[in-house]
């Protein structure tokens, strides 16, 4: 079946000068949850202007359900749902009010989709946006981002202005929508935690290039984090030994290889370990352990 995203050797720059990335290349398959990682200023809005159209690839070719996004139709691109930090306008309608207004526009709109979340809100239908917190709102736009029934939701930053409360019941809530509906999402967040509960797949992002890219369950089955006791003040880093620390003779290094290896490899350096131990690890560390603390 032909990916819903297909990315190939993409390379953006700022203006003529830093390179945002180089060669990125990825396929977001249809009913999958892909989410986009990276530190600040690594192209990850970016890459949705361009996905969206809104920025010409410097080169590279993207396409969306087999269409170049240079030259993307209405009708390709009705079938795309577009959220951008979670803004809502015509905050001055009540939640009613605006679910009519947008349904103008959409010859799919599914209102249940929006209703129900606004019942899970417990908010009235005859309640005003502009006197909701800013987490209720942003839960609106996501509401009216559902109700499009698109074919695939693009979603930048969506848990900007939430609590953990309302992050918490739009993950489940839109993980539920996605795979009854067999809909297709590419997102991004800085709340990897959320990203965790959520995602299929992931790519993290370094400054210029890619730093992986797999399914989340076989990035946490291979990529680990090691801690051990030692008396060297330094570790060199390579392409094994991941953004190696020492404090106050605590170690601590990440790295795609086995314990065996990570120990015969510090050893290789002269580094002397004792008490060396496989730490447990979230999404959030795998994503430290992958770019860096700073």
């Amino acid at each position: 079946m032909e990916p819903v995203i297909s990315v190939k050797n993409l390379t953006q720059r700022y203006g003529t000068g830093r390179l945002i990335y180089k060669d990125l290349s990825f396929d977001v398959p249809q009913g999958h949850i892909l989410g986009l990682l990276g530190k600040n200023g690594t192209g990850k809005t970016t890459t949705i202007n361009i996905l969206m159209g809104y920025l010409k690839p410097q080169s590279g070719q993207c396409k969306i359900f087999g269409r170049d996004i240079t030259t993307m139709d209405a009708a390709t691109r009705s079938r795309i749902a577009l959220l951008i930090e979670g803004h809502v306008q015509y905050a001055f309608m009540t939640i009613e009010q605006i679910e009519r207004f947008y349904a103008k526009f959409y010859p799919r709109w599914n209102r249940e989709a929006y209703y129900e979340l606004m019942r899970k809100l417990h908010v009235s239908p005859r309640q005003r946006i502009q006197s909701m917190s800013c987490g209720q709102r942003s839960q609106v736009a996501l509401g009216l981002i559902l109700a499009q029934n698109a074919d695939l939701l693009v979603l930048d930053d969506f848990s900007l202005g939430l609590d953990p409360g309302y992050r918490r019941l739009f993950v489940e809530y839109l993980r539920d929508f996605v795979k009854s509906e067999d809909k297709t999402v590419f997102m991004t967040s800085h709340i990897i935690q959320d990203m965790e509960r959520l995602i299929d797949d992931v790519i993290v992002l370094d400054y210029g290039k890619i730093l992986t890219q797999q399914p989340v369950k076989q990035l946490m089955d291979t990529f680990h984090c090691y801690q051990f006791d030692t008396k060297t003040e330094n570790i060199d880093s390579d392409a094994d030994l991941l953004n190696p620390s020492v404090v106050r003779g605590h170690g601590e290094v990440f790295s795609f290889k086995d314990a065996d290896e990570v120990k015969n490899r510090l050893q290789g350096q002269g580094v002397e370990v004792t008490n060396f131990t496989t730490i447990p690890m979230s999404l959030e560390d795998a994503f430290i352990g992958l770019t860096g603390k700073y």
